[in-house]
């Protein structure tokens, strides 16, 4: 299984709290005006590579958490799927998801229900030009939500990730350490 990726960077703080390593994917038919990374858009636009090799790369940094991003890595399920899953096999990083598609939406697409039970954190919600915010934590604009997804399907309702950088310690810490 392949995925078209735009770019991985390694050691960023900008994608999720701590040291993440991001995974850019390639094609996003969302749009959204005033988008940070319209070059994503394009299907086509990525390098082709094989979820083994992105997965080697993700490994390879024993203290980088995982952030996928884009694009939109929903419009590739399978291939994120596949490579999350690995991901939760091989190691305790966390993973979080940037997605124009809302946690409600997702629960209608079993492709991408299936990405669920390995993400830590969900980004979701189009980018909203008329709510953008600079003061927000790992988004863009106040309709876009951080959903602790392991909780929302315990609960089968959207429970949100209550971020506080000031705290010492935080469930996704302690896990990244057990």
């Amino acid at each position: 299984m392949q995925l078209s990726i735009l770019d991985i960077i390694e050691d960023t703080t900008v994608d999720g709290p701590e040291f993440r390593t991001a995974i850019y994917a390639a094609g996003c038919s969302h749009r959204c005006q005033g988008c940070h990374n319209p070059g994503s858009w394009d299907m086509d636009k990525g390098t082709w590579m094989p979820v083994e090799t992105v997965l080697q790369k993700i490994l390879a940094d024993d203290f980088a958490n995982v952030t996928f991003s884009g694009g939109d890595p929903l419009f590739r399920p399978a291939a994120f799927t596949s490579l999350a899953r690995q991901i939760k096999q091989h190691s305790h990083k966390t993973i979080w998801c940037y997605t124009g598609f809302t946690f409600e939406a997702i629960l209608k697409h079993p492709e991408r229900t299936a990405l669920l039970p390995y993400l830590d954190v969900l980004v979701d919600g189009r980018f909203v030009q008329a709510q953008k915010s600079e003061g927000l934590l790992f988004r863009g604009s106040r309709n876009q939500r951080l959903v602790d997804v392991q909780q929302s399907l315990k609960e089968k309702r959207v429970v949100l990730y209550n971020y506080n950088p000031f705290l010492k310690s935080t469930p996704f810490r302690e896990k990244m350490y057990l």
